[in-house]
Formats: C-alpha cells, sequence, structure tokens
C-alpha cells in the first residue's frame, strides 16, 4: 500500500535528499490528497493520484517522487540545484572591494542588491558629488566606478 512505501523527498535548494513515507491520506471529491508522514509531516497535501501517475510531484521547494523516477532525474536535478545554489551564494559573497563599492554608494553591506537599488543610489549621489553641481571630479569618479563594479556582478551571474 502506498502509505508503507519507501518515497524520495528532494529540497534542491538545500541539497538534502531523504527517503519518507506518505502519512495521512485523505479521499476528496477531486481525489486522494496526502501529506507526508513526520518529520516531513508539513509537506503537504499534496494530489496522491498525481503523484503514483506522474512518479513525481512538486510542493514548495520539494519535490517528492518514486525511487525509480528519483534515479532517472536525479543528475538533471542535482545539476540544477547547484547552479541555483552557486547563482545565490555568489549574491551573497561580499569581498572587501564590494564592501567598499558599497558603502561609496552608501548601500547596505551586506545582503542581495538590486540593479535598480545601485542605480537609485548611484544617481542620488551624483545629484551632489558631480563637478558641475558642487562636488569634484574624484568623488564622482569613485561612485560611478562603485556602480560599475556593482553592476558588473549581474552581467557575470547571467
Amino acid at each position: 500500500m502506498t502509505d508503507k512505501e519507501q518515497w524520495v523527498v528532494w529540497n534542491g535548494s538545500l541539497g538534502v535528499l531523504d527517503t519518507v513515507t506518505i502519512g495521512l491520506v485523505e479521499q476528496g471529491a477531486g481525489g486522494r490528497t496526502a501529506c507526508l508522514a513526520p518529520p516531513y509531516g508539513v509537506v503537504g497535501p499534496f494530489s496522491l493520484d498525481e503523484l503514483e501517475t506522474k512518479g513525481r510531484i512538486a510542493f514548495g521547494e520539494c519535490l517528492v517522487m518514486s525511487r525509480a523516477r528519483w534515479q532517472q532525474d536525479q543528475v538533471e536535478l542535482r545539476i540544477e540545484a547547484r547552479k541555483k545554489r552557486q547563482a545565490f551564494l555568489s549574491r551573497l559573497n561580499v569581498d572587501d572591494d564590494d564592501k567598499e563599492h558599497r558603502e561609496a554608494l552608501d548601500l547596505p553591506t551586506e545582503g542581495a542588491l538590486k540593479p535598480s537599488e545601485i542605480n537609485a543610489a548611484f544617481r542620488r549621489l551624483a545629484k551632489s558629488a558631480h563637478p558641475d553641481a558642487g562636488g569634484s571630479d574624484e568623488r564622482y569618479r569613485r561612485i560611478a566606478e562603485a556602480r560599475d563594479a556593482l553592476l558588473d556582478q549581474f552581467a557575470g551571474a547571467s
């Protein structure tokens, strides 16, 4: 019976793989729904009929699948997950140059930035840093270099 079968749960964003069993199963007008058994009881409800038919179902960041489907898809899933984790970590990786660039633009020294935030900070500071507005060549050059360096990180991540 399905609730005693071993299934695979894969969370690619964390790189976690485990075997699980089906917990609570309920019959409804649209078919059977289920949740995983503890400690993964928070995964669900999902369509048990779809899981059994397709061999795989997504729930949030998790994939619940049959062992056969895991064997078939695991290489592709691991590669995709590694790429996503590397992209995420590269956005969090703040080196000393990055910190100096962020400080030059009065941006937070930690956390992810959006290109729009970088450009807005540059425009705000450029109003007073530009030599035509009473600023200096050095100050304007410094904030322009900081903007360009921070925006280059987005070009490299694509």
